[in-house]
């Protein structure tokens, strides 16, 4: 039986008390399938699909149906003076999910499997990704303006841009452009963009979508919240075991911006590691990322391995 908290606002669930949530849904994901949708250290497999994110991906599109259906009923209420609706029954209001996480918790794996999970059901084929990454300033912006050395914190972030964004989608715009960030370059893709055209779901994964502020906030347009959480120490180590991979990966390619990594010894890699994590990620998850765990629709609780063994619920 799931645990009710009160007065906490949310349902507590271990992970066999989520799994029987799975009812009859069926698993349509391969292991290969999976294998590419896995991040870097991530160590998600098809029983976690089963357990964790089929329940989660049902819930979602009981939500979405039921979204679907309001929207329907206020588009029939603002309809026009002959009582025709005024929606197109074809193109339904776009269901948004944020996932929000540290640096290194695997947020964008999460993003993935639900993306590959959710476009499976007929009633809801088009699923989009956006990462928030997109609307970092250029890293000329970022210089002249002194912040560099901040990027990944929430001012680094160009957030009219993202708000118009996603308000266009949400808006049933016929096409909205979203920015298209480079790992490699570590930079934005001059001239390049990603089209978002009529999605049923799109997914905004990045760092600080659940922010809040004084305005009109994109976390203000989301159907539904995901936080992916863990122990400081455990996504520190995450952290310092994913550099250390792409340090003899990606670091090593050439175009790399971080190429010059790619030369130092474990000792040095772990040092400059550690460095980064306590100077730039640690200080942004503790003061802008984790203050917006509590926003979060649904709460994924990781343990030290990455699997997921706890969640919670925000209670309707």
């Amino acid at each position: 039986m799931a645990r009710l908290s009160d007065p906490s606002p949310y349902v507590e669930f271990d992970r066999t008390q989520w799994r029987a949530l799975r009812m009859s849904t069926p698993l349509k994901l391969t292991e290969d399938e999976l294998v590419r949708l896995r991040g870097l250290g991530e160590k998600i497999d098809l029983l976690e699909v089963e357990e964790v994110y089929l329940p989660l991906a049902r819930l979602i599109h009981l939500q979405v149906a039921a979204r679907q259906a309001l929207f329907a009923t206020t588009a029939h209420f603002l309809g026009d003076s002959n009582g025709e609706p005024s929606q197109n029954p074809d193109r339904p209001v776009p269901f948004v999910i944020g996932v929000a996480g540290s640096v290194a918790v695997g947020k964008s794996t999460t993003a993935r499997v639900l993306q590959a999970l959710l476009a499976r059901w007929e009633h809801h084929p088009r699923v989009d990704l956006v990462t928030t990454d997109g609307f970092l300033y250029p890293n000329a912006e970022l210089s002249r303006r002194n912040l560099m050395h901040r990027k990944g914190f929430p001012e680094s972030y160009d957030r009219r841009g993202l708000m118009r964004f996603v308000t266009a989608v949400k808006s049933g715009s016929d096409a909205a452009c979203a920015p298209v960030y480079s790992h490699l370059l570590y930079d934005i893709v001059p001239g390049e963009k990603q089209i978002i055209e009529h999605p049923d779901i799109l997914i905004l994964e990045g760092l600080n979508v659940l922010q809040t502020g004084p305005a009109l906030m994109v976390s203000d347009l989301f159907d539904f919240s995901v936080y992916v959480d863990a122990r400081i120490e455990d996504i520190e180590n995450w952290y310092i075991s994913r550099f250390l991979s792409m340090r003899a990966g990606a670091f090593a390619d050439p175009a790399s911006h971080f190429h010059h990594y790619s030369t130092l010894t474990d000792e040095q890699a772990v040092f400059a590691a550690r460095d980064i994590w306590h100077s730039i990620n640690r200080p942004n998850l503790i003061d802008n990322i984790l203050p917006t765990r509590p926003r979060a629709t649904l709460v994924l609780r990781k343990d030290s391995d990455h699997s997921i063994n706890r969640l919670r619920l925000r209670k309707l």
